[in-house]
Formats: C-alpha cells, structure tokens, sequence
C-alpha cells in the first residue's frame, strides 16, 4: 500500500515551527541557475519533492546539483548543455515551463513537453509564449513546445493576465535580451519578487520590484551568486489556520509581514488574529473564531485573487477554518475551476458545506469533524485534509500523501514536534 498520515485528532499543539523556505520561489530561482556564469549558493532551500524533481531536471542538462547543507543547495549549471527536457521529470511538476525562458536566453532554443503538476482546473501556458514571442521567440505548440531564438531583443510587453510563471518566464528571458524591456500587469507576489531580486544579486538591472510593472535594462552579464530565499507565506497561512481549528498556541518563526497583510485580513473576518513582533507571528489559543458579518448583518464573501489580493493557495486551508467558526462565510475561488472539489471529503468529516458551483462554496459552521479516511488531490487541499483530521474527533488516514510532501517539508515531523499525533506509515 502507497504511504499514508494516520492522524489521531484532538491533541493540544504548542510551541515554535519553523517555515520552510518558499516553495514557488525556490523553482523559478533553480531554473534561472541556467542564466549564471558561476556557481550559485541557495538557502533556505525547501527539500521537498518538486524542488528534487526540478534540480534533476537541471541536473540532466549537465549542471551540477548538490545539497551541501540541510537547506543549502548548491548550482553549477556552466556545463549544462541544450537538450530535449526529459518528459517523465516534467510530467510531475507544473514549474518545468520555467525552464523555457531560461533555456531560449542561453542556448537559443528549447524543447519542452506539457508541464505536469496538479489538477486544480485549466492552467493556461498562453501568456508564457506570448510573452517569449514579444521578446523575439519564435514558437510552435503540438505535442510539445519548441521556441527559438537568435538573439531576443527588449520590448514593450503587456502581459494578458498576471501570471506568476509568466511573469516569471518573462523576467528571465528579459535580463538576458538586448536593450530595454518593460513588463506590464506583471505578477507581484512574494516569490516573483524573490526571483527578481535573485537576478539582480547576479548582477540583472531590474526596477519595479514588487509592483505590476517592471522595466528590465537587459544583456549584462550574470555572474554566480549567494542568495536566501524568503519565508513561504502560503505555509505561514496553513500553519495559522492549524493553530486555530486546535486552539493551539504557536510561534511562527521568522515571518515577513508585508507578505501577510491579505492572508491576515482573511483570517481576522474569521475571528483569528495573530500577533506580530518583529520576524515572529502568534497565534493564541482562545481565539474568537467567528466571522463578522458585513455591514447590515450580510453574509461575508472571501475571495481570492492576484497579488495583493488573498492568495489562491491559502483558500483550502481557510476553508477548514472556517468549518470550526461560528457564523456562515462564502468563499469565491475566482483562479482554479477545480480547487474546491475537495470539500465532499470535509462534508463527509461532518463539515456543514454547500458547493454552490465550482467556483463558490457556503460553510456554516463551527462543524464537529469527525475522523475518516480522505485523500490528497492536490498539494494545498492535502494540507487542509492534515488540519481537518487534527482538529477531528478520532482517527484519520490520508492517503495519496506524495502530493502534501511536493509542497510541505517533512510535515510530518514538524506538525509531532508541536504535540500532533500524526504518523508516516510506509508498507
């Protein structure tokens, strides 16, 4: 049998974690590797299954990977050469097509297969190759992607929606082209900018950081460089919404708090409201947890959207909070078609949930959940399924777990460390 968390639930959480450095960053910030003459030294460095999956994939274009340390990694990608991406490594993991704009700034071309990663609804490319093609790209699209390019040249890009990976795509491809490119309705959120400032320490000229337009002086030279990636602040939205449904009292340490202004807000319409000192964000037991109400007593809407608005991939754990709050809260996932369809896994712990459509769900709660045996569709949904069985009454068993550990570093040990009863069994 595949391994599984067996969760036994009600058991009081205390003390200090630690997050794991930001996941969606550390892929974007591996492929752009391929644009440094020199060896790249990488910290905070997330040691989870998609990270492994990408540095293999750099790893068969010739570079050398090593982990030096527990959360240091260390690139040297000035032996990699231009290869067709190995179909099988991308197949599992959505964050291969960064590869594209890097490879195409370098090599000149590339050839890649669909991305992988989770099923979460429609997850369109179009913006990537729009963007490459802006810059100079040619592109064709079948069975897989080929796009080359004999020198890519700066331009006035507007990008037909705030794509992460677009942006990111994009960011890449510029600091290598010549002249002056300007990026506009860029992505913004915490892990574009942890790239940006990545490629600015190997010596990328790159104004704009951390708003929705960025200008990119392109075609200095990019030498090898040491960086630390942020904090993940989707891990600090779960781990918020664990200490709530358990009524734990938790440290959250070190955090960057302009990167929670929108999840704090979320979560204080719940009735949860951390502390904030410095790097270090509480969350104490006796929370509230009860959602306010709008103006006039209406039911109030949750929704998410692109940075600065609450981020998509805190929605599922703040759907499982929501469970264990008192009053009704509606939640609109506007981004991914198919995120919300794991709720009949909470409806079926005794979750009090309508799913109106795909996008719209009602929760009524607060819900006494019950143990059961669930499963993972999808890195952040698996997540919600581990504070759902914590916060329950009896035992739970995930199953379908490699999806959680894609995106979550050793949750098993870090979630005992704070007093859960959670156990990784592998037949």
């Amino acid at each position: 049998m595949p391994p599984r968390f067996v969760v036994r639930g009600g058991r009081p959480l205390r003390g200090t974690v630690r997050p794991a450095g930001n996941k969606n960053a550390a892929l974007p910030i591996l492929a752009a590797t391929l644009l440094a003459d020199g060896p790249v030294e990488l910290e905070n460095f997330p040691r989870i299954r998609d990270v492994d999956t990408m540095a293999a994939l750099i790893a068969d274009l010739g570079a050398d990977v090593s982990w030096t340390g527990s959360n240091h990694l260390r690139v040297d990608a000035r032996n990699a050469r231009p290869k067709p991406l190995d179909p099988k490594l991308c197949a599992k993991i959505r964050a291969s097509i960064l590869l594209a704009g890097p490879l195409l700034a370098r090599f000149g071309s590339c050839v890649l297969p669909p991305p992988g990663g989770d099923v979460i609804g429609r997850r369109r490319v179009d913006t990537h190759f729009l963007a490459l093609e802006r810059l100079g790209a040619t592109v064709e699209v079948g069975e897989r992607y080929e796009l080359e390019a004999r020198q890519l040249v700066g331009a006035d890009v507007f990008l037909d929606e705030p794509s992460v990976t677009g942006t990111e795509n994009a960011l890449m491809a510029a600091v290598m082209a010549r002249g002056r490119t300007i990026l506009r309705n860029a992505a913004a959120e915490p892990h574009v900018q942890d790239l940006a400032r990545m490629l600015v320490a190997m010596g990328a000229h790159i104004e704009g950081i951390g708003s929705n337009v960025y200008v990119v002086e392109g075609g200095r030279p990019l030498a090898g460089c040491a960086y630390e990636i942020g904090p993940d602040h989707i891990e600090i939205g779960s781990f918020i919404g664990l200490a709530a449904v358990t009524n734990a009292d938790l440290v959250i340490d070190p955090v960057r708090a302009d990167d929670l202004r929108s999840t704090l807000l979320g979560f204080d319409r719940l009735g949860i409201r951390p502390s904030i000192d410095g790097t270090r964000l509480h969350v104490a037991p006796g929370q509230e947890r009860r959602v306010r109400p709008d103006l006039g007593g209406h039911v109030p809407k949750l929704e998410d959207g692109p940075w600065p608005a609450f981020p998509a991939d805190v929605m599922s754990t703040t759907i499982v909070t929501a469970t264990q709050c008192s009053g009704m809260l509606l939640v609109f996932e506007k981004m991914f078609e198919s995120r919300l369809f794991f709720v009949d896994k909470l409806i079926g712990m005794g979750a009090r949930i309508v799913l109106c459509d795909p996008h719209r769900a009602v929760i009524s709660g607060p819900s006494p959940l019950k143990g059961g045996t669930v499963e993972s569709p999808d890195i952040r949904a698996g997540m919600a399924m581990i504070l759902a069985a914590l916060a329950a009454d009896g035992q739970s068993t995930i199953h379908n777990i490699g999806q959680i550990e894609r995106g979550y570093e050793k949750i098993d040990q870090r979630l005992r460390d704070l007093g859960a009863d959670i156990e990784r069994v592998d037949d």
